[in-house]
């Protein structure tokens, strides 16, 4: 009689690529820049950032989340002159290996906290910020969740020459229950499982772009 043996479990694009030989390997580890382009200090768009920068040790990802509070518009007759929230902001977009862009959708485009982030970033000489790094987006909002904002982005990306991840988009809804209210914490299941699927997909599409050796652990 023959006999049916459950199949293995398949590997992943990334771990075939990082797959050990002799010794046992750690995959490399990616850095990835959250940008929330809301100001808000109960904005729903960083809280979907922070429950990725929670699940991200998990994915073997290092998850910053930049400040803009203090980053002053872009003005070249200042720009020599930066101050230090601009400055850190600067080595962390040249640090990071990936980049999650979050925002509301503000008049049919994204925010101008995140353009003006954007606009600093892109005079680091080089384009040493974004220059063939990969880039996730999600945003949250009423409507159609900020999906046109998302669009705009797109755009500006193109310029930036940043590699914008496709598939999977997230769209939130900041008014039906998948942030609690008082709080704005992300308490959707679903959501949080989008997030996870994106950053997850975000880190594949960096190692792509950019490998990394795999280390032999000690």
């Amino acid at each position: 009689m023959t006999s049916f043996l459950s199949s293995p479990r398949r590997t992943t694009t990334i771990e075939q690529q990082y797959m050990p030989t002799a010794k046992k390997m750690k995959l490399p580890v990616v850095k990835v820049l959250g940008i929330c382009g809301s100001l808000r200090k109960q904005s729903t768009n960083l809280s979907a950032l922070k429950y990725m920068a929670s699940q991200a040790p998990k994915l073997g990802v290092e998850f910053d989340i930049a400040e803009l509070g203090n980053v002053p518009f872009f003005n070249p007759d200042e720009e020599e002159d930066k101050n230090e929230a601009t400055l850190k902001l600067l080595e962390q977009m040249k640090a990071a290996d990936a980049f999650v862009f979050s925002t509301p959708e503000y008049n049919y485009s994204f925010t101008p906290a995140l353009k003006n982030a954007l606009d600093w970033g892109s005079r680091l000489p080089g384009n040493a910020g974004f220059k063939g790094k990969a880039a996730s987006m999600i945003s949250a909002g009423g409507g159609l969740r900020g999906s046109r904002s998302q669009y705009q982005l797109r755009q500006v990306a193109v310029f930036l020459d940043l590699f914008v991840l496709n598939k999977p988009e997230v769209m939130l809804s900041s008014f039906d229950g998948t942030f609690e209210k008082e709080t704005a914490e992300l308490v959707s299941d679903h959501a949080q499982e989008q997030l996870v699927q994106q950053l997850e997909a975000l880190k594949e599409l960096s190692l792509k772009l950019n490998p990394k050796e795999a280390t032999a652990e000690l």
